[in-house]
């Protein structure tokens, strides 16, 4: 069983490196949305995993908690990039910076 939960580790870090790639390295706000997603998927993958290990559902509920916050996580930011692309015609973030006083 504890070789099954290090498969579940390995996989979670390996998606958690991808989405901190995506962020630290473009600029596309959706390709940040994307990233972020990825590394919330990584720390469910990480309960679920704990979860199975140590043989109680506590993770499992947790992450459906998770799972909740990201939708709405989404929703806001999917509204940050849409009122991003009305009013620069580019979803680039850092022409954001140019609304400042």
């Amino acid at each position: 069983m504890a070789i099954l939960s290090e498969f579940y580790l390995l996989l979670s870090a390996a998606v958690f490196s991808i989405g901190l790639y995506g962020i630290l390295t473009r600029s596309n706000a959706l390709v940040f949305l994307m990233s972020v997603e990825l590394m919330l998927n990584a720390a469910n993958i990480n309960l679920v995993a704990f979860s199975f290990h140590y043989g109680n559902v506590t993770g499992q509920v947790f992450s459906l908690f998770t799972m909740a916050l990201a939708a709405a996580e989404v929703a806001i930011g999917i509204g940050i990039v849409l009122v991003l692309y009305r009013n620069f015609e580019d979803i680039d973030v850092t022409k954001a910076a140019t609304m400042r006083w």
